[in-house]
């Protein structure tokens, strides 16, 4: 095999690891963009196809006393909250960016957002999602985020 051929067949190679790599990384955003739009649609059976049966929810905020305090809330307990919202309320969370890093079959993205209700900024924040790849579809296995209202831009 002549260099020319080798070096072609190497960037082949190459062009496919990547376009398998961007097709994973498109995946994983497919299943955080379809979580969020259960969440916004208030739909506690689709939010429940796009994550493990054990998964874990933490937030990181301020307690009464300004301390950073972590706190673990179950799924069931975020599910009923999320339905429980009036139908008057309009609340919407935009993720500003995608960071997605993949190694086999598990994957995180870190997703900057804002969080709006009734049209009013509420705070921001930062998810930190952590997937895994359950024979050919990823499912969220843990979620932390922060919460604040200042050093938002």
């Amino acid at each position: 095999m002549n260099n020319t051929r080798f070096y072609f067949l190497v960037f082949l190679l190459a062009l496919n690891f990547v376009n398998a790599q961007n097709s994973a990384e498109e995946m994983v955003k497919n299943t955080i963009d379809s979580f969020f739009e259960a969440f916004h649609q208030q739909d506690s059976v689709a939010l429940k196809e796009t994550v493990s049966r054990d998964i874990v929810l933490q937030t990181i905020g301020k307690d009464a006393d300004g301390r950073e305090v972590v706190k673990t809330d179950s799924f069931s307990h975020f599910l009923k909250s999320i339905v429980s919202i009036p139908a008057t309320t309009k609340f919407e969370e935009r993720i500003k960016s995608y960071n997605i890093q993949i190694d086999g079959a598990m994957a995180n993205a870190w997703t900057d957002y804002e969080f709006w209700v009734n049209d009013s900024f509420s705070h921001c924040g930062v998810n930190s999602f952590q997937l895994f790849n359950d024979q050919g579809v990823w499912k969220i296995i843990y979620l932390i985020d922060t919460r604040r209202k200042k050093g938002c831009d």
